[in-house]
């Protein structure tokens, strides 16, 4: 038996092993690209196993494939990135939220406590230096850095 004949009699061993490959990718890259290419080996796999010739198999790993990219793709990935109105992750739940300044913060140098952790802290453009001990409010974060405004002061009673 010839490596071809080989190859052509046991293609769903192939197509699982491209599957397999195409999972792994997709783990490591997590945008639901290479799993729609698995879910097209895995038809190739079960063409192969019925006995479809290699034509047959590509034909239809293509087809299931690019079904699969096109009509399941989107989605999923809608599906996954669904949240409630309103709901902030990460970052964005500083944003509003109260700074403890710690040490003198202007344009250029600053760090302030955030929610019990310390940030590098810059002001924003327009904003005087803020000095330690006073209070201020994230209004967007860049990186690991917070930029912030001073507190509006409290009316005096």
């Amino acid at each position: 038996m010839t490596t071809a004949e080989w190859i052509v009699s046991n293609a769903w061993v192939i197509w699982l092993a491209v599957f397999l490959l195409l999972a792994i990718i997709e783990m490591l890259s997590l945008d639901l690209y290479f799993i729609m290419l698995g879910v097209g080996a895995l038809g190739g796999v079960a063409v192969a196993l019925l006995g479809g010739p290699m034509w047959l198999q590509v034909v239809v790993f293509c087809g299931i494939s690019l079904l699969m990219i096109l009509l399941v793709r989107p989605i999923a990935v809608r599906h996954l990135k669904k949240s409630p109105d309103g709901f902030r992750t990460n970052i964005e739940r500083l944003i509003g939220e109260d700074a403890l300044i710690l040490e003198p913060t202007s344009r250029l140098s600053g760090s302030a406590k955030i929610h019990g952790e310390i940030w590098t802290a810059r002001s924003e453009s327009n904003s005087p230096t803020m000095m330690p001990g006073t209070y201020a409010v994230v209004r967007r974060v860049q990186g690991a850095t917070a930029f912030l405004e001073p507190a509006p002061q409290a009316p005096e009673s």
